[in-house]
């Protein structure tokens, strides 16, 4: 009887995903904090978000946590952006028109669940990207005036920022339940535990 595979992910690939769980979890809490006195959203009149949820205890304590976790995040995807173009492993993680093909005509439901889990993992990206170019802008509005001015204003640049953030959580959660149906559990916690 054949023994299963155990999945095998290097020490590269663990650093960045529990780099990239932290800081992001760190984003979204002090983002809550920077929400909670936003009038864009109604967070100083609408909807507030309990304190316990957020971190930096103001809006000046938000930011500063909001944009230093933003650097670790963005040299952290940056460092990782490098390493898997320079050991190509871009060749079998973004999705291909083999992908498409497979969820078009496939009727091979391993298959299908590896293109969809190519299709997520490929949409996480731009997302991200988006996420990043919009906060930079946030962050420097008088220095990258013409990111502001790209989206239409201040107002408008805020709200594209506060909704990428649900799509890359439900990106990500997609990412992490795909992965767990075409590599079980053992897939899953590799990328942040041990490879047995």
């Amino acid at each position: 009887m054949r023994s299963p595979v155990i999945p095998k992910q290097a020490l590269p690939t663990k650093v960045f995903h529990w780099i990239s769980l932290v800081s992001l979890f760190l984003m979204m809490t002090s983002g809550l904090q920077i929400y909670n006195a936003n009038p864009v959203f109604g967070g100083r009149g609408g909807i507030h978000i309990p304190p316990v949820f957020g971190l930096g205890g103001w809006l000046a304590g938000g930011r500063h946590w909001h944009f230093a976790m933003m650097w670790i995040f963005v040299l952290n995807l940056l460092w990782y952006g490098l390493y898997v173009l320079l050991t190509r492993r871009w060749q079998h993680r973004y999705m291909s028109s083999k992908d498409v093909k497979a969820l078009l005509v496939s009727q091979n439901p391993k298959r299908k669940n590896y293109a969809w889990h190519r299709l997520v993992y490929t949409l996480l990206i731009p997302i991200l990207l988006l996420s990043i170019f919009t906060g930079i802008g946030m962050y420097k509005p008088a220095q990258f005036y013409w990111i502001v001015d790209s989206f239409g204003g201040w107002d408008a640049l805020r709200i594209t920022h506060f909704m990428a953030v649900p799509i890359a959580l439900i990106l990500g959660f997609l990412h992490s339940q795909l992965g767990r149906k075409v590599g079980s559990d053992r897939l899953l916690d590799s990328m942040f535990w041990t490879d047995n």
